[in-house]
């Protein structure tokens, strides 16, 4: 009888270690893991390559450009970087396009964080028109509106004059971003309002200091929206800005390519110095970004 049960009990645990053992759902085996992860390092390889390439030819010596051996490791030079700010306008064009580029976000934050907030808690005679109105100005491209606001701001004096430069660049900015704010407020529980007018706010009250507290990565993401909307825009500088003094970054650097041929030193040097102010203004808003843009996708 002892033998019996001694030779069950060998064959039941000889049947549980043969079971084959069962993955976890969600769980990935070797050969997905192993695909994933060279699927991701090649993405990365080609997301990073035009990068690197452009830094790399700013290192190389002026007329090497085109050469296809490894002269960067022999004789990497910062002769491009040292005419690109001494012999040419380019400081000249980085102060008008920090000017212009913080004038347009700090206007377009305010005004677009107003707008926001007012369509997403009152309502008053002509929301839904607002609303539309919101909406249909995202629809044209740049190439149809140019004229008419060069038109409107040659009635106003405002051709190659900063204002009207940021004007333009804020008829861009504030559909989208007061669009993407409304959304915003709408998660922000509306007791919060109703607890501060008991406490004697104001409406401006508030939303000065109940709200926008509250709202950090929504702002963060309007921020930054209008700031490189400003910043890498072309279309507008072109059209508006005439004189050489005036011009911005995106504009100026286009008098480094010539009917005949195209200085890619200058080029790629100053592009490096163009990305270095766009890349601070994302590492400074980049654990906004997500939760600001995903934060109207539901609401609380």
């Amino acid at each position: 009888m002892v033998s019996t049960v001694s030779t069950v009990s060998t064959v039941s645990t000889a049947g549980h270690a043969a079971a084959p053992r069962r993955r976890r759902r969600g769980s990935r085996g070797a050969g997905a893991s192993a695909a994933l992860h060279v699927t991701l390092f090649l993405a990365s390889l080609i997301a990073v390559f035009p990068v690197a390439w452009l830094v790399l030819t700013s290192l190389k010596p002026r007329d090497a450009w085109q050469s296809t051996t490894v002269e960067l490791f022999n004789h990497p030079s910062l002769d491009n970087y040292t005419q690109v700010l001494g012999q040419t306008a380019f400081p000249r064009w980085l102060f008008n396009s920090l000017f212009v580029a913080a004038l347009t976000t700090l206007l377009g934050v305010v005004l677009s964080a107003t707008t926001g907030y007012a369509v997403s808690r009152f309502r008053f005679p002509g929301f839904r028109s607002i609303m539309w109105m919101l909406l249909i100005t995202q629809m044209f491209p740049v190439a149809i509106l140019i004229v008419p606001i060069y038109n409107l701001m040659a009635g106003l004096g405002l051709i190659n004059q900063f204002p009207g430069l940021v004007i333009a660049y804020l008829t861009s900015t504030i559909p989208f971003c007061a669009w993407m704010m409304k959304g915003y407020f709408d998660t922000v529980p509306v007791e919060i309002d109703e607890a501060g007018r008991v406490d004697g706010l104001t409406p401006f009250g508030t939303f000065w200091r109940l709200i926008l507290p509250l709202s950090k990565p929504g702002l963060a993401v309007a921020a930054f929206y209008s700031f490189i909307t400003a910043w890498a825009e072309v279309a507008y500088a072109t059209a508006f800005m005439t004189g050489d003094d005036k011009y911005t970054l995106a504009v100026g650097i286009g008098q480094f390519v010539g009917q005949h041929k195209a200085e890619w030193g200058l080029l790629t040097a100053s592009s490096v110095l163009i990305a270095v102010p766009a890349a601070v203004v994302f590492l400074l808003v980049q654990r906004n970004l997500v939760t600001g843009l995903t934060a109207g996708a539901t609401k609380s």
